[in-house]
């Protein structure tokens, strides 16, 4: 549309504020756009210098407008939100997270069952939620399962069937999981009473579940049964801790949604902290496609509006980095500068920050492209490869290096469904083995790993992968035997060259399909935990930590040992090489020096 032929229809375009929509000569629509006041909004499109070719774009395309007037600003911000999503149209700000995201469902029927769902649909029950992570789901449900009895069977627990005794309980009430409501021994008053404290728990709110706990204590007490109260006092130092570990700042800052941006280009991220009494209760970080010339308050209020309506947020408070322009009924916005609140602000852009730098490191590995059911059909594909009783969403994998047969030391990485995890890698100085011997290292190292998970009470992985042969498979073995751990996690050994899996105790070796879903991901595995202890080991020679064994003796600089090591390669080809190559190399004086110091330390050299 030409600035001529938009003049013609200017001044029939409404001053209220409302919603414009753009169509294409296709009749498609291209843009959705607010405004306070719509011609002064549209008009500009067509009035002012473009300053981007991609604005001039969207002008050249348009053929049609059509409005939508409002009531007010807020009800402008929130259609303009609605239809962008709802439409998608290609000149609008992209969001990139088309995933479905995990409830808790609270079931409308008697005695509600609650359990994992991503089916949101209207029969009446309680969605909580929803939550960005289905291992936090079930996390969340262990935890509520270990402090409120609550039933896991699908029997129709009607009045009519309790009555006639058509169920009896099973063993989950003989473990003291449920109260057995099945045969009428526990009421529907007092079943929704934990109802109501699951609730207050997934919001963070422990104070009337842990009060609760103490009336029932006192309860307990007055009537001598300690051995009860002390089952409801457990159930508080659980809480408690459940709480400590979830509490990042002051109680009193209530509830809160944090946000954070951080721009690259025309792609940005957004990070969501929504807090709860103190608790974050929720996080996510998603990426946000710039298609004309989007500020970033703009993108940042765009991203609020739909991180908000996922998640159903119903905080009164929203804390951001800069002023923005959103528009929300009994919503206050802040920019702190000090204090608690700036606190939460600095943990979202550390988390922004961590997102960015992870997934430009995932693109490494090239696991950016695959979808979360993709990622579950590898890891289901290696269960069956390798036979193992539980899917793999938590594989380390351990490997040894030596600097020139010299200073030895280990790594450990850690993949969590399928991607790296790493707060959990961990590099390892050798502190027990003296000189090179790979098999003790592989032993003390496994065994310094899961002695310390299991003094934590922390998750094991269902696979850890030696990267060696038989050998070292046996070494790391030996520790888990040591830590009682043999049938609880699997073992096996990578072979270096042919890329066989070995079984302790199996005398043949499993060779996957070179190209395999699953071995592709073993490869990833095995070359990060390469990766990350050749960058350990230059870490600790950038900082001095390695001196050569060639610099150690007497008259041999490091400018000689540099050219031995560039010529030979290492200290066992240097002993092993000819003479003559020897002088050609560092002339007939330094091998003189070389020859004797060689001669004198030949016990104390160790071969790679």
């Amino acid at each position: 549309m030409t600035q001529q032929e938009f003049s013609t229809i200017a001044s029939t375009i409404p001053t209220q504020p409302g919603i414009y929509k753009y169509f294409d000569a296709s009749n498609q629509l291209i843009y959705v756009g607010k405004a306070k006041h719509l011609r002064k909004r549209v008009s500009s499109y067509f009035n002012k210098m473009k300053s981007s070719y991609k604005t001039a774009e969207l002008v050249n395309r348009i053929r049609k407008i059509e409005f939508t007037i409002v009531n007010s600003d807020q009800d402008a911000f929130l259609l303009e939100n609605s239809l962008i999503k709802e439409h998608q149209p290609m000149f609008n700000i992209n969001l990139k997270d088309d995933k479905t995201y995990p409830y808790i469902v609270v079931k409308n029927e008697p005695f509600p069952r609650v359990f994992l769902t991503r089916r949101k649909i209207k029969d009446g029950s309680t969605y909580l939620g929803p939550f960005t992570s289905v291992g936090k789901v079930r996390d969340l449900l262990n935890f509520i399962k270990q402090n409120i009895q609550l039933r896991t069977c699908k029997l129709n627990l009607s009045d009519s069937n309790i009555k006639k005794g058509k169920f009896k309980v099973c063993l989950e009430y003989h473990l003291g999981n449920c109260k057995g409501p099945c045969e009428a021994l526990q009421s529907a008053q007092d079943y929704a009473e934990g109802i109501a404290q699951l609730k207050d728990l997934l919001k963070g709110n422990l104070t009337p579940v842990i009060n609760n706990y103490k009336a029932k204590i006192k309860e307990h007490v007055a009537l001598l049964e300690f051995e009860k109260a002390a089952i409801y006092q457990h159930k508080i130092d659980h809480l408690q801790l459940y709480q400590a570990k979830s509490t990042v700042v002051n109680t009193n800052t209530g509830t809160v949604d944090v946000f954070s941006i951080l721009e690259e280009g025309n792609v940005a991220y957004v990070n969501y902290l929504a807090v709860n009494n103190g608790s974050i209760i929720q996080t996510k970080t998603i990426t946000l496609q710039k298609k004309l010339e989007e500020t970033a308050e703009e993108v940042l209020a765009f991203a609020i509006a739909q991180l908000r309506q996922v998640f159903e947020s119903e905080a009164s408070e929203i804390i951001v980095p800069f002023a923005i322009d959103y528009i929300e009924a009994n919503t206050q916005i802040t920019i702190p500068k000090a204090g608690d609140k700036k606190k939460l602000l600095d943990l979202s852009e550390k988390n922004v920050n961590y997102f960015k730098a992870e997934l430009h490191a995932r693109k490494l590995l090239k696991l950016e492209d695959k979808t979360s059911d993709e990622k579950l059909e590898v890891l289901t594909q290696l269960q069956q490869n390798l036979q193992l009783q539980e899917l793999p969403i938590h594989i380390e994998c351990f490997d040894n290096s030596n600097f020139q047969g010299s200073y030895p030391v280990s790594a450990m990485v850690c993949f969590k469904n399928g991607e790296p995890s790493k707060a959990d890698y961990r590099h390892y100085n050798i502190k027990t083995v003296v000189g090179i011997n790979d098999f003790a290292s592989m032993k003390e190292v496994v065994y310094r790993r899961y002695k310390r998970l299991t003094d934590e009470g922390s998750s094991l992985p269902q696979l850890i992968i030696i990267d060696g042969g038989k050998g070292q498979l046996s070494a790391a073995m030996e520790s888990i035997d040591a830590l009682q751990l043999r049938g609880k996690v699997t073992l096996v050994g990578l072979a270096k060259n042919k890329e066989e899996i070995f079984f302790d105790g199996d005398s043949q070796s499993l060779l996957l399909p070179w190209d395999s879903e699953s071995l592709k991901l073993i490869r990833r595995i095995r070359d990060e935990v390469h990766r990350f202890g050749i960058t350990f080991h230059r870490n600790k020679r950038s900082k001095g930590t390695f001196k050569n064994d060639l610099e150690a003796i007497k008259g041999i600089g490091k400018q000689t040992a540099d050219v031995l090591l560039k010529t030979f390669k290492s200290v066992k080809k240097i002993k092993e090489a000819p003479e003559a190559e020897l002088i050609a190399a560092i002339g007939l004086s330094k091998y003189t020096i070389l020859k004797k110091g060689l001669l004198e330390a030949n016990n104390n050299i160790i071969n790679e």
